[in-house]
């Protein structure tokens, strides 16, 4: 059936009236096909999802796109490949480039000391920066999807005003999944920023930095809670604001019309009047908002931490102690939500008082001010006989009876408009608190300090007069978060350690000065505690070289390679492990085989492990199915596959035995790699040509020594010469235990 629309010129000669009378109807014909409009896209779905059935991937197929994850694209963009309901679904991921973070880094200095959240400019201005990155541009899918999300809030208040019983169903849900949508669009802008931002590569390592620099913890719950929290506030805000203040501008000029200037005067007082004392009765929201996400940011750490080491914690038996630690940061998250919610309650009573009462008692004073206060005095009323004796009608009672009734109706709906833009106030305050913890996040990550990067040496680890110490939040960080604490019960002891770890600044080793070329391997020694890890993270560009020196060393995977203590299995496959950080695109596109891989794994003792756990693509939570001493072998596979030109090793075959360890540490030497060992074994001094001991006396002192020559020998027979003496007296010591043995023999006796 096919339905003729009026031309243009025909819409043009109807009258107002008949135009309205005309979009009546075309909006009801539209409720009438709505059940077979909205039964259309099922049917075509389903026939499209039978069409799409039959070209169903294969499960080689999906083995391939699990294993592959993503496809490197030509213009330097990724595409993710996600297997959903038998196809291959394709999204392209462009990453974040450097010159957008150097633009937007303008737009993010540090707050300054004291700042609170409230509607003020610094406020207009942390969500005029965060506005720069969810809408980069007039042509984003966010600004379009922002002015069709605006359209229709317009169309939602004109179609109140004209056709007022249309105002239902499909234009409210659509306005709310516009709403959605929006919040989606822009957390995931939100989202791939700040991801690109906080997970920077070599040197920037913000992720690494923005805890020991920048003194902001429990990052994971500004990422994901605090960006969803605030991309649905923005939108139900952006929504809740629109369509009551165009209501209360169009009911305005409406019942203007009918008051005069001075009931629009003093209607325009009652607005000020109430904004005020609402203002003034008005909670901290956005403080209270930020504490909230912040306790809450402690206990999601807490249950993260007891997943992380739950079996640690089990071997300890620490159950009882665990759960007392999140019960006490669930009851401060408890104990401040109950406050806000005490604080609420006697808000809005405040608030529901002054909209609704108030407002209600204000306005019939204001609407009857034409009936009492007009010039024209006359109450007569047209009754019966002819009106032409008269000359005119005298309808004067009924006109002001009729604009009573109007201004009522308008009143009504202006008390609406505007108690609903008063209680919006609430959820601004609110939206003000997650903007400044957002902005906190992203002006932190932007402003922390550049790092000093060691310089390029191909074939030389050199470190000349380096203070190797624990680095400190920068100043102004440490300014900033010690002025806008946030009025939490804490105990003493809490605040002076978060105090101590902030302002330390311990110096482990003093004046540090080595040079190992290629081919000389050096072992690092010393008692616990003394700096030996710390040395490995100047090494790797972890930690600034302090006191005025400068680290030189090759750059890259294939220049110094670290491999910690506690070994890091990533989520991925089996062969995953072995080539991390690689993924397995660069793996494919390196030429290396699975042949290549089972010789690695053969070096390390792990040639087993494929067909143990069922094959190279197979996935498990690899920490928790391997054994410690196979962690570290696995670690240690990754040097063999990257081979690179020196190797960090500390500690990090520690749980794996003495004749494995040897084996491979001959096979590294094979490969050409250079050794960098910290380790208290001294079995290990065999694959090394020097020892580099760290004194444990806390004066950060340091020997340097060649093993094998003059020197060494003439320590050890020292140390041979003191054995000897005291094994020589090992004699005279029997002699007196007996003596006491015999003594004790006879007082019992």
């Amino acid at each position: 059936m096919a339905i003729r629309l009026p031309s243009t010129a025909a819409l043009n000669n109807l009258s107002p009236k008949s135009r309205r009378s005309l979009l009546v109807a075309f909006f009801t014909l539209l409720l009438l096909l709505r059940n077979r409009t909205l039964k259309l896209p099922g049917t075509l779905l389903s026939r499209l999802k039978r069409v799409a059935s039959r070209n169903e991937i294969t499960q080689e197929e999906l083995a391939q796109a699990l294993q592959q994850v993503y496809v490197d694209e030509p213009d330097g963009s990724k595409t993710l490949l996600v297997p959903y309901q038998g196809r291959i679904s394709k999204f392209n991921i462009t990453p974040t480039s450097d010159s957008t973070f150097a633009k937007n880094a303008k737009l993010f200095p540090l707050l300054p000391a004291g700042q609170k959240p409230n509607l003020d400019k610094a406020f207009l201005r942390q969500l005029f920066a965060i506005l720069k990155i969810v809408f980069p541009s007039w042509c984003s899918k966010e600004a379009l999807i922002l002015a069709s999300h605006s359209f229709f809030l317009v169309l939602r208040t004109v179609l109140s005003v004209a056709v007022a019983r249309l105002d239902g169903r499909i234009v409210r849900d659509l306005i709310r999944h516009l709403q959605s949508t929006l919040c989606l669009k822009m957390g995931a802008r939100l989202t791939h920023y700040t991801d690109d931002l906080y997970l920077s590569h070599s040197p920037d390592l913000r992720y690494y930095r923005v805890a020991l620099e920048g003194g902001l913890s429990d990052v994971d719950q500004y990422i994901t809670s605090d960006i969803h929290s605030f991309c649905e506030g923005l939108a139900q805000v952006y929504g809740n604001v629109l369509k009551p203040s165009l209501d209360l501008v169009l009911f305005t000029s409406q019942l203007s019309r009918s008051l005069g200037v001075r009931g629009t005067a003093m209607l325009f007082l009652n607005y000020y009047v109430t904004a005020k004392i609402l203002r003034a009765v008005t909670p901290a929201f956005g403080r209270l908002a930020a504490v909230e996400a912040r306790l809450e940011g402690e206990y999601r750490a807490g249950m993260g931490r007891v997943g992380r080491e739950s079996e640690e914690v089990a071997f300890y038996g620490g159950g009882l102690r665990e759960r007392s630690i999140l019960m006490r940061a669930y009851m401060r998250l408890i104990k401040h939500v109950n406050s806000i919610y005490k604080i609420r309650i006697a808000y809005e009573w405040t608030e529901d008082f002054l909209i609704k009462y108030l407002w209600s008692a204000a306005g019939y004073c204001l609407i009857s001010i034409p009936v009492f206060l007009t010039r024209v005095r006359s109450i007569g009323i047209q009754a019966t006989g002819d009106p032409r004796a008269h000359g005119r009608v005298d309808n004067e009672v009924a006109n002001r009876t009729e604009t009573y009734i109007s201004s009522r109706r308008l009143l009504l709906s202006l008390a609406d408009a505007g108690g609903r833009l008063m209680y919006v106030y609430k959820d601004l305050l609110e939206l003000a608190g997650l903007t400044t913890r957002l902005y906190t996040l992203l002006s932190t990550l932007h402003n922390l300090p550049r790092p000093v990067v060691p310089s390029d040496s191909p074939d030389t680890v050199a470190v000349r007069n380096v203070d190797v110490g624990v680095p400190t939040v920068a100043p102004a960080f440490a300014a900033a978060a010690s002025d806008t604490a946030e009025d939490i019960s804490v105990s003493p002891s809490e605040t002076e350690d978060s105090g101590a770890s902030k302002t330390a600044n311990t110096v482990l080793v003093r004046g540090l000065s080595f040079e190992l070329k290629t081919g000389e391997h050096l072992m690092i020694t010393g008692s616990n505690g003394v700096g030996k890890t710390a040395v490995a993270r100047v090494l790797a560009g972890l930690w600034a070289a302090q006191g005025g020196g400068d680290v030189s060393r090759p750059h890259g995977k294939r220049g110094v390679f670290v491999v910690p203590q506690r070994a890091y299995m990533v989520t991925g496959t089996l062969l995953d492990q072995i080539i991390y950080p690689d993924s397995y695109p660069q793996f494919v596109a390196s030429g290396r085989t699975h042949d290549e891989l089972m010789q690695i794994l053969a070096a390390v003792n792990l040639a087993y492990l494929p067909a143990r756990e069922g094959g190279w693509s197979t996935r498990k939570e690899w920490r928790d199915v391997l054994s410690g001493g196979e962690k570290q072998r696995m670690a240690m596979a990754r040097v063999f596959y990257h081979r690179p030109r020196f190797a960090v090793l500390d500690e990090c075959t520690s749980a794996v035995s003495s004749d494995v360890e040897g084996r491979m540490y001959e096979h590294a030497k094979s490969l050409g790699i250079t050794l960098i060992t910290i380790s208290l074994r001294p079995t290990l001094m065999r694959y090394h040509t020097q020892l580099l001991t760290i004194a444990g006396d806390g004066t950060g002192r340091w020997t340097l020594k060649r093993i094998g020559t003059a020197e060494e020998r003439m320590d050890m027979d020292r140390e041979i010469v003191s054995l000897e003496n005291r094994l020589a007296e090992v004699e005279r010591w029997e002699t007196r235990v007996k003596e006491l043995e015999r003594l004790l023999s006879v007082q019992e006796l």
